[in-house]
């Protein structure tokens, strides 16, 4: 997909493309939310986006699924999804190029033990919500250093992370501020 509007910040999430991780409970929650779209776009680097190419059954499954999303809500011009990268350096590249957008990085997984790109996000000055089951819960202090959300509860995360846009949209220290508080917890 292409972004039509790129004055809007960008929602991103990166992850394996498979039923824990959630990344397409994040686009559903997305194309569900009419304000969240409103206000920004979604950038997905996850998997592959073609079903001819993977040879798992899950990621499989998720592409479909995320195929199926797509057409549902209508996403063109909204959503981006790119094939998942390998190199690390160009990971730190769009976690900077999502920030310079006033976006966010959101981590959707159902558990996540630790969370690396919550840290990378945070390490980059990328305002970062994330899952509250497991890891990440300990890394972020919601409301000040980002935002825990709940995967079982989407309609709440979606309503969280427009609020943020919106409080943003109306006074864009509000940014910084939680990319400030997520750059200190990590070099605390």
């Amino acid at each position: 997909g292409t972004l039509s509007d790129r004055s809007k910040p960008m929602i991103f999430s990166m992850a394996r493309l498979d039923r824990v991780k959630n990344i397409t409970g994040l686009v559903e929650c997305y194309a569900k939310n009419s304000k969240l779209r409103e206000l920004a776009n979604i950038v997905i680097v996850a998997g592959y986006n073609d079903v001819k190419k993977s040879k798992d059954r899950e990621e499989i499954a998720e592409i479909e699924k995320m195929h199926d999303l797509m057409e549902k809500y209508n996403l063109d011009g909204q959503f981006r999804w790119m094939s998942a990268q390998t190199n690390r350096a160009r990971n730190g590249e769009l976690y900077r190029y999502i920030a310079d957008s006033r976006g966010i990085f959101v981590q959707p997984a159902f558990y996540e033990a630790f969370g690396l790109t919550v840290v990378e996000s945070m390490t980059c000055g990328l305002p970062t919500f994330a899952t509250c089951h497991g890891g990440p819960a300990e890394i972020i202090e919601h409301g000040i250093s980002g935002f825990h959300i709940d995967p079982y509860h989407p309609d709440r995360a979606a309503t969280l992370m427009a609020d943020f846009f919106q409080q943003c949209k109306e006074d864009p220290t509000q940014w910084n501020k939680i990319s400030d508080g997520g750059l200190q917890r990590i070099f605390e």
